[in-house]
């Protein structure tokens, strides 16, 4: 099923659909939990980022096994028209920023919680960091639907 045609049109398996159109609303997820906090429901919003979470980190999963089964990046990247060195580079930056913004999205998860429970939670510290994660996360979204684009629509 992961590896059949998928359901965006293009010739790309139904894993990367699923991982692309997750990513494109990831950062709408995150913003509604981060609404949550700012109307300082803060059980929904520490409820809502676990639930997010879990489900990006399921995704990864799910688009780490099926790009090694089905050959990666170098695979797809024969049909595409886009120069080979270009997505190479843009691929690395944006395996770059993944890898920062998850790395802290599940730090901040942690500690933030380990404070919580300790009744050491710092709120601008917290809101700072959870920013830039925010950043982070979209921007990298929003290079892996570039991504996508790249090896299937161009």
């Amino acid at each position: 099923m992961f590896f059949t045609e998928g359901f965006l049109g293009t010739k790309a398996p139904f894993y990367l659909d699923l991982a692309t159109v997750y990513f494109a609303i990831l950062p709408f997820l995150l913003a509604f939990s981060i609404y949550f906090a700012k109307q300082k429901m803060y059980e929904k919003h520490l409820v809502s980022q676990a639930i997010i979470l879990g489900a990006t980190l399921f995704i990864i999963v799910i688009f780490e096994i099926g790009v090694r089964i089905t050959g990666g990046f170098e695979e797809y990247s024969k049909a595409s028209n886009i120069s080979y060195d270009f997505m190479i580079v843009f691929l690395i930056i944006h395996i770059l920023i993944a890898i920062a913004a998850v790395g802290g999205w599940l730090f901040l998860f942690i500690s933030a919680y380990k404070d919580y429970v300790n009744h050491n939670f710092n709120g601008k510290k917290h809101k700072k960091i959870g920013k830039a994660i925010f950043i982070a996360l979209t921007v990298s979204s929003i290079m892996g639907i570039f991504i996508y684009l790249f090896l299937f629509v161009f």
